[in-house]
C-alpha cells in the first residue's frame, strides 16, 4: 500500500485513460482491505496488470515491486508469477524474466497451451544467445558491455548492439567474415525485438521443444497411454482419461472411438509407423505432436512435408527424434530401429521421470507391443489390473 501511495503521489495530475485505470484498482486495493468479502490478493494482482498497461519505467517498478510481494506471499501462484516475469521483462531483466515465466509454467495445469509465455521465453532465450555470439566475435573491452546489455531496458540493449555493430564495421571492415556473422546477429536480434520469434512455417506453425522443452511441458502431470482404443471399447473396458492431466496416443488414430474416448494431447508418431499421409493423424489439432525418425536428413524432410499449419502448439526437435539409441539422451543398445512407436514413446516418458503417474491402457492385447518390449513393461510395472487392461509404471 505505502509503494502504491507512492506512485500516486509522484503522478499526481497524470492523465490518461491506463493511468486511471491503474489509480482505480489502487482503490479497489485499499477497499479490498477492509472488506471480508474480497481478497486483497486478487486486487493487488489487479494493481500489477494495470501497472503493467502504463508501461513506463515507474510502473513497471511498481509491477516488478507488487510481482514480488505477491510470489513471497503465494509461491505456487501463477498469476503471481506471470506478473514477476512480464514486469522484469518489461524492465530489461531478460535471464530474471525466463526463470520467472518458468516458474509460472510449471505451475499451469495446461501450460503447453499457454503458447504466448513459451514462445517470449524462447524469444528472449535466441536474443541471449545473438549477445553471447556477437560478444564472442571480437576480443574487445566492449565486448563486455554488449554481453550484459541483456540486463538493460529493451530500446538500451538495442543501441548498444547498434552502436557495438557500427564499430566493427568501421574497424575491420564490411569484408571480414566475423564482421557479417555480427551484421546478420544484430538483423536477427532486431527482428526478434521488434516482431518476437516468428514460428517456422514448415515446423506447421508449432514451436519446437526439445529434450528440455518436452520435460516442463509433462513434469507434474498425470499422464496415459492409450493403445487399441477400437478393441478396448469392444470389451466394454473404457476408461475414464478425465482423470488424466495428459492423454497420450500413437500413430494413425484410426481407432481412437468408443470407450476411450476422443481426446488426445500428445500424439507420436513414426515415419516408418502405420500413420498414413491423410487425416487424422496429421491434420488433427493436439497440443504436442513428436515425430520418430532416422536418418536425421530424412526426418528433417518427411517432418517439413507431412506437418500441417496450424495441426500442433509443440513438434518435437531434431533431439527427440530417435531417443531410444540416441547417445546423447538414453542411448539404449539392443532394441531394434523399428521398435514401435507407443514403446518408444512410454520408454521416453518413463526416462524423463517427472509425472506421478503414468499408465498404460489397451498394451495388454495382442499385437500392441513386441514380446521384448512387453517383457520389459511387465519387468517395470508397479500395478496390473486386467480387468481395465490398466498397466501402471508410477
Amino acid at each position: 500500500m505505502r509503494q502504491c501511495a507512492e506512485y500516486l503521489a509522484a503522478h499526481d495530475g497524470a492523465s490518461g485513460r491506463r493511468q486511471a485505470r491503474l489509480a482505480a484498482a489502487i482503490g479497489a486495493l485499499t477497499a479490498a482491505h477492509g472488506s471480508p468479502e474480497d481478497d486483497p490478493f486478487d486486487a493487488l494482482l489487479g494493481v500489477g496488470r494495470r501497472a503493467l498497461e502504463v508501461g513506463d519505467a515507474d510502473a513497471l517498478q511498481l509491477a516488478l515491486d507488487l510481482g514480488e510481494s505477491a510470489t513471497a506471499i503465494r509461491r505456487r501462484s501463477r498469476a503471481a508469477w506471470l506478473l514477476l516475469g512480464r514486469a522484469l521483462d518489461g524492465l530489461g531483466r531478460a535471464d530474471e524474466a525466463v526463470a520467472a515465466y518458468e516458474a509460472h509454467l510449471e505451475l499451469h495445469p495446461d501450460h503447453y497451451a499457454s503458447r504466448t509465455t513459451v514462445a517470449r521465453i524462447s524469444t528472449l532465450r535466441e536474443q541471449r544467445a545473438c549477445l553471447d555470439e556477437a560478444a564472442g566475435l571480437f576480443a574487445t573491452d566492449d565486448a563486455a558491455t554488449l554481453r550484459n546489455a541483456q540486463a538493460r531496458p529493451a530500446r538500451r540493449t538495442l543501441d548498444d548492439f547498434a552502436a557495438y555493430t557500427r564499430s566493427r564495421v568501421a574497424e575491420h571492415g564490411a569484408a571480414d567474415p566475423a564482421v557479417r556473422r555480427l551484421v546478420e546477429l544484430y538483423g536477427r536480434y532486431r527482428r526478434l525485438a521488434d516482431e518476437g520469434r516468428v514460428p517456422d512455417p514448415l515446423l506447421g506453425g508449432g514451436e519446437p521443444i526439445g529434450v528440455g522443452g518436452l520435460r516442463r511441458l509433462v513434469a507434474g502431470r498425470t499422464v496415459c497411454l492409450v493403445a487399441g482404443a477400437a478393441e478396448v471399447a469392444a470389451r466394454s473396458l473404457g476408461t475414464d482419461l478425465d482423470a488424466y492431466d495428459l492423454v497420450v496416443r500413437c500413430d494413425s488414430l484410426r481407432a481412437r472411438a468408443g470407450g476411450t474416448g476422443e481426446r488426445v494431447d500428445l500424439h507420436a508418431v513414426s515415419l516408418r509407423g502405420d500413420a498414413p499421409w491423410e487425416a487424422p493423424a496429421w491434420t488433427e489439432h493436439v497440443g504436442i505432436r513428436v515425430v520418430y525418425g532416422d536418418p536425421q536428413a530424412e526426418w528433417r524432410r518427411s517432418v517439413r512435408r507431412r506437418l500441417v499449419p496450424g495441426a500442433q502448439d509443440h513438434v518435437g526437435d531434431a533431439s527427440l527424434r530417435r531417443p531410444l539409441s540416441d547417445p546423447a539422451l538414453m542411448g539404449e543398445g539392443g532394441w531394434a530401429s523399428d521398435t514401435t512407436t507407443a514403446f518408444t514413446t512410454l520408454r521416453l516418458l518413463d526416462f524423463l521421470d517427472v509425472s506421478p503417474r503414468l499408465d498404460l491402457i489397451g498394451f495388454g492385447l495382442p499385437g500392441q507391443l513386441r514380446p521384448k518390449e512387453k517383457e520389459w513393461v511387465m519387468a517395470h510395472a508397479t500395478n496390473v489390473d486386467e480387468s481395465t487392461m490398466r498397466i501402471a509404471l508410477r
